[in-house]
């Protein structure tokens, strides 16, 4: 007969986890309950958890490594579970566990809740959560107060020269809602020290990323505490930092982790070097091949490996913003895709580079830019390594000793090639479906995309403006008793206007529809013909006139759009405005979807 599943139960095992007393280092528990915990959009998901060993329960939390377990389904309500590798600690009082790693007993089967559990005593006076205790000789930061100071005996205590770090969190776990809470975390970028001068004033600041086991988040030092902390914090190094701390929400064009919330350090936040520097993960990379960058977003992050084919040499440009000059290099990657792609790297990493081609660099940080096709940029808070001991690099190596010396790559710099039939550079094609479940043209930074639609309606009311005739002018004029018409901006009158297009038209395709504004030079292609031309059509043959804008409908253009938010009548609205269109050309088209037929080796 088959053995009661509740005697595999670890029963006691975490009020002694808490308690230190624990013997078990992996105890079996039943899961009574599994729940999705709401976070930022587009961030990670998480899980709470509910594990019982019979005579008590204790609430608990997926790191996202997890995750997996509740997606497959094997992880769900009345599963016996083993325990692999977590974390404890208390927030608000409440006993928790950070799960790490978990083993689910799919031998065991799923039963109803066994027994009636109970939570665990909360009384904080009685937590002991397990720790790891370390000697050092002082802590990095402001100086410790005097012993004297009783005031504070907490705080006085984390001043001694052996110090209990009883509380460690897993950065997956921080949020603004932790307290009292250490890390123990690799550095595994530190930035160079910036300085920045505006009418508030001057300042400087430094940053660097932190990865445990469980995920990265990025910190910062500003002023005062630039000064203090830059020489602690060490590439490669591994730390306890100990909060205050603030945690808030992660600023995302600074950074390149996946991790909603970054760390600021504040006057008493406590850096200390750990005496054991193993245990914390050397560098986590989540590779995307070269062969798969056409369909990843313009913008995105990633990390990427490749065989270093190519290296060109150092020039330099100036920014149009900001005037000063930057160094740059472009590289040449590729790897067992067969695809190549042109990587550029910027400043100090460009003048010292000194890689042999044929290396394998791992770069961890690189922005996907739509220049050409898809190229690739290494941001500041990136960094490479020139082969990595890891497997990746690894298969690489042996596939390019192999073959790949001989091979022939292609480049993605023709994918998409009938975007650019609208002029200038190419954007993501996107369906008018797609441009709306993106949000684009929510956040504050303008969105660009293509789309090929059908044009089903044009708005004929006010379709133009009245519009100086001074050179580079194009400001609206206005009619006065006189007859003229005076531009506010010139300070001049004109015998008449020229008219410019400012049309407002409905574009459509097989998923949606969107309103689209065109201005000046996009209305001529659509009408065929001038404003001031149709304006006079109006004016004179209105059935003419209808017959114009019939004719300019139900035709396939291919649209280059910006969407940026707007304000109209005190309200917020997304508008799309045109900046280039052309006529869908069909053999282009159907040459590009050819094209990435063979991209997905689909017959």
């Amino acid at each position: 007969m088959a053995q009661d599943p509740a005697s595999y139960v670890d029963q006691g095992s975490l009020s002694a986890i808490f308690e230190g007393t624990n013997t078990i280092s992996q105890p079996v528990l039943q899961c009574v309950q599994v729940k999705p915990i709401a976070g930022q959009q587009g961030g990670p998901e998480r899980y709470r958890v509910v594990f019982s060993d019979i005579s008590n329960f204790v609430q608990s939390m997926l790191a996202s490594q997890v995750n997996h377990h509740v997606h497959d389904g094997r992880l769900r309500k009345g599963v016996f579970i083993r325990l692999k590798s977590f974390q404890t600690n208390v927030v608000k009082n409440k006993k928790i566990i950070i799960v790490l790693d978990l083993e689910v007993l799919e031998h065991l089967g799923e039963s109803e809740k066994i027994g009636s559990p109970q939570a665990l005593d909360s009384k904080t006076e009685e937590v002991q959560p397990q720790s790891t205790t370390i000697q050092t000789g002082g802590f990095y930061g402001n100086n410790a107060q005097a012993p004297q100071q009783q005031s504070i005996p907490q705080r006085a205590a984390t001043h001694s020269s052996s110090t209990s770090h009883a509380n460690i969190y897993p950065i997956e776990a921080l949020s603004p809602y932790a307290h009292k809470w250490t890390i123990k975390a690799r550095c595994t970028n530190k930035s160079d020290i910036k300085t920045w001068h505006n009418k508030n004033g001057e300042g400087k600041l430094f940053s660097v990323n932190l990865l445990d086991e469980s995920g990265e988040i990025r910190g910062t030092g500003f002023n005062d505490q630039c000064d203090a902390l830059y020489e602690v914090f060490q590439e490669g190094g591994v730390y306890y930092i100990t909060s205050p701390c603030r945690v808030q929400m992660a600023k995302k064009q600074f950074t390149n982790l996946n991790n909603d919330y970054e760390l600021t350090f504040e006057r008493d936040t406590l850096v200390e070097k750990a005496e054991e520097q193993n245990g914390v993960p050397q560098v986590r990379f989540n590779f995307t091949s070269i062969g798969d960058l056409q369909s990843v977003e313009k913008d995105t992050t990633i990390d990427t490996i490749g065989v270093l084919k190519e290296v060109g040499e150092t020039s330099q440009i100036v920014s149009k913003t900001t005037s000063k000059p930057y160094d740059k290099r472009e590289l040449t990657l590729v790897d067992n895709s067969n695809f190549s792609v042109r990587l550029t790297i910027w400043g100090n990493a460009a003048t010292t580079f000194d890689v042999t081609p044929e290396s394998i660099i791992a770069f961890k940080g690189v922005k996907v830019s739509d220049f050409g096709g898809r190229s690739l940029s290494l941001l500041s808070s990136g960094s490479m390594t020139v082969d990595p001991d890891i497997n990746e690099a690894h298969k690489l190596k042996g596939w390019y000793d192999a073959q790949g010396r001989t091979d022939t790559f292609s480049s993605h710099a023709n994918a998409g090639a009938s975007m650019g039939a609208a002029g200038g550079r190419m954007d993501p094609i996107k369906t008018c479906q797609q441009v709306k479940d993106e949000n684009l043209g929510m956040s504050e930074a303008t969105d660009y995309f293509t789309t090929r639609a059908s044009i089903v309606f044009i708005r004929a009311e006010n379709f133009a403006y009245p519009a100086c005739l001074s050179a580079d002018c194009n400001k609206k004029v206005v009619q006065d008793n006189d007859g003229q018409w005076r531009c506010e901006k010139c300070d001049r009158a004109h015998p008449k206007p020229e008219y410019r297009y400012i049309m407002s038209v409905n574009a459509s395709d097989h998923t949606g529809q969107l309103w689209l504004n065109c201005f000046d030079d996009v209305g001529r292609q659509i009408m065929g013909m001038s404003a001031d031309e149709l304006m006079e059509m109006t004016e004179n043959d209105k059935k003419a006139s209808e017959n114009v804008f019939q004719d300019a409908s139900c035709k396939a253009w291919v649209f280059k759009c910006r969407a940026k938010m707007d304000n109209f009548q005190d309200q917020q609205r997304v508008r799309y405005q045109v900046s280039a269109a052309s006529p869908l050309n069909y053999s282009a088209e159907c040459t590009r979807l050819a094209e990435m037929i063979k991209m997905y080796s689909m017959e």
